[in-house]
Order: C-alpha cells, then structure tokens, then sequence
C-alpha cells in the first residue's frame, strides 16, 4: 500500500510517503505560519523523490487535531482537495495518535504514554495511551494543574509540544515522569503508518473527513448595528 501523508495541526508543516511499509520520502518544516503555500510544494517534493505520482497511490492520511484552528484548515483543505482531485481515500489520524504512535517503543514499555498539546490558550490537549500506544482514553481539554489527578498512577513517558511544562508540574507533585524525545510535532510516518493499519473503506466514501476541535474558537462577533432614532 502506497499512502502519503499530511500534517500541518501544529507549529509544522510535513509530508511523508509510505510504500508497503518502507518510508521513501519526507518533508518537514517548522513553521507557525505560512503552512498554505508551503504544504502542496512539499507533497509534489516529497513524490518525486519517491518517485511516485498521484495514480500510484492507495490512499491519503490527514491529521485532524486537536491543534491550531488556522493549520488544521489548511492540512484538512489540502487533504480533501487532492481527494477530490484523485479520487483517493482520505483518512483522518487524530494528532494526540499521531504524537503517541511516533514515540519509541522501547521507551513506551513499562510506562503510560500522554500525548499533550499546549492550546496557547491556558489549557493542553491531552489523551492517554498504554505501551502499545493503544488509547486509554479519549482526547480532552484539561488544565495543566490538574493533571497529576487526572492521570493514573504509575510511571508516565510524556510526548508532545505541551510536554516540557507537564513535566515540570508532575515532577513537583512526586510523580515517575520521562519526557519522550523529539516528540513535540507529529511525524507525518507515524499518521502514515496508523493510515495503514486501518481498512480502506467499501465503495464511494460519503461522509467527509472532519476536524477534531476540543474548545470553541476563540472569536469576537462584531457589534449590531445602532439604530438611532430619527428626530
């Protein structure tokens, strides 16, 4: 299975093409702007390194959050395009699996990985995964103060941008906490891989792949008009 894979959810933009489980090409930028001109020319980079076209492809991944609302659109705007465009299969890889996925396993075993996102708005992104990176739970949206109650008891292994903080609050309440390594932006292998792993969907694929948004968009509706009586 050929699959290229999309991520632009955080402070990156990143590509990677995945054939039959070997990785043939990838791309990745930090950027906390600027991810709508640079995601198509990384996808048109990243196939012709690996040597492959849009028809050669089985399928396309995605992640869909929770992250920034203006880089979700544009990986989700991306992704759909070329859907439509080719006809592929989309599918969605949440960014919390994403960030879990990618940890190294032998640093997940005998620990629970959490995969938390800062949501620069005071609170993180948060879902707990077992040693297989298999979700314990579903994805939140949680104070950061409140994490060492939410969290089970035993040893922790934290991945993700919102990580380094998580650790400084769990370290001071007494808690067994490891910080996973090159962990704060999702590796767009892992979303190829965990696209991989699930079935392809039978016949024509109505229902439209979606964003995952954990708090409301923080926006400010303009003022009504005021009508002022005529003297």
């Amino acid at each position: 299975m050929k699959i290229l894979a999309l991520d632009s959810a955080l402070s990156a933009c990143s590509v990677a093409v995945l054939a039959d489980g070997t990785v043939r090409a990838v791309r990745r930028q930090a950027m906390a702007r600027g991810q709508a001109e640079a995601l198509l020319p990384m996808v048109r980079a990243a196939l012709d390194e690996a040597g492959l076209g849009f028809a050669d492809l089985d399928r396309l991944a995605v992640t869909i959050g929770p992250g920034s609302f203006t880089g979700l659109r544009i990986g989700l705007a991306a992704a759909r395009g070329l859907a439509l465009a080719t006809g592929l299969p989309l599918t969605g890889i949440t960014t919390l699996e994403a960030l879990a996925a990618a940890v190294d396993p032998a640093a997940r075993q005998g620990r629970v990985t959490v995969a938390l996102i800062d949501s620069r708005r005071g609170d993180v992104f948060v879902q707990i995964f077992g040693g297989d990176a298999v979700p314990l739970s579903a994805p939140a949206a949680a104070d950061p103060a409140a994490l060492d109650a939410l969290l089970p008891a035993g040893p922790l292994l934290l991945a993700g941008d919102a990580a380094p903080a998580a650790l400084d609050v769990l370290a001071r309440a007494g808690r067994d906490v490891a910080l996973a390594t090159d962990s704060a932006q999702p590796d767009p292998v892992a979303v190829a891989r965990l696209a991989a792993a699930r079935p392809l969907p039978e016949g024509p694929v109505t229902a439209p792949v979606t964003a995952l948004y954990l708090r409301a968009p923080d926006v400010t509706l303009p003022r009504p008009p005021v009508l002022r009586a005529l003297a």
